[in-house]
Parts: C-alpha cells; structure tokens; sequence
C-alpha cells in the first residue's frame, strides 16, 4: 500500500486520548526537528506532518498512517 502522502493546507483527522480531533496540515517534515520540547525523529524515508487542531489551535507531529483525509 503506497504512502499517505498530505500537503499544507489539507484538512486532516487523527485520534488521541480524548477522540477524534479535526485540523489542517500545516507542512511536511522529512529532517528532525522539535515541536513543544518533544524531538521528532523524521526522515525523507520516514516523513512527519506537523498539524494543527481545529478547535485548540495546538500544533503537534503525527506520521502519515495516523492521518486521515477530512
């Protein structure tokens, strides 16, 4: 199964402790790097997007697997 591939701007869904959360993608990781004092370990072989919640405004690193198209 290819890659889920997003690009800034996307409207996006992914799930966490409290449910189901609705946002947008606000770019493509493919180098490490840190959000909220966390390291995100990506890679152009291994690529993050940083998303941003609807509701909270929160912005936090998720893989491709754990999005889904909104």
């Amino acid at each position: 199964m290819p890659d889920k591939t997003f690009k800034a701007g996307d409207r996006v869904t992914w799930d966490h402790s409290q449910g189901a959360t609705t946002g947008k993608v606000i770019k493509k990781v493919t180098a490490d790097t840190h959000i909220k004092g966390h390291k995100v370990a990506a890679s152009p072989h291994s690529p993050e997007y940083i998303v941003e919640s609807a509701k909270t405004g929160a912005r936090a690193a998720h893989k491709p697997s754990e999005l889904k198209s909104a």
